[in-house]
């Protein structure tokens, strides 16, 4: 079982940056593949960020390549989102999640945090 708490979500301008934090509790989060989504209003839950079990790969979506970075620190059980030049349709609910295998799919993920807000203003 892994228990994932989100945190670091507010309100930001555009161009502007944000850092949020997923805290595990656990055993398994060393051998969880990580991931971050998130969810607009009307919209379906996406893929954003993911990252290996040595955090040595990480994989983005288009729309957030080389403007947000995922990092992971086995040690502390923690895995981050660092947010750059954010625009107004980065606002979603960002969640953490956890998987078993290594996966972009939503459907593949067994744990989700309960999701921390972003919002960003023009």
């Amino acid at each position: 079982q892994v228990q994932l708490v989100e945190s670091g979500g507010g309100l930001v301008q555009a161009g502007g940056s944000l850092r949020l934090s997923c805290a595990t509790s656990g055993r398994t989060f060393s051998n969880s593949f990580m991931g971050w989504f998130r969810q607009a209003p009307g919209k379906e839950r996406e893929f954003v960020a993911a990252i290996t079990r040595s955090g040595a790969t990480a994989f983005y979506a288009d729309s957030v390549k080389g403007r947000f970075t995922i990092s992971r620190d086995n040690a502390k059980n923690t895995v981050d989102l660092e947010m750059h030049s954010l625009k107004p349709e980065d606002t979603a609910v960002y969640y953490c999640a956890a998987s078993r295998v290594t996966t972009i799919q939503l459907r593949e993920y067994d744990y989700w945090g309960q999701g921390t807000q972003v919002t960003v203003s023009s």
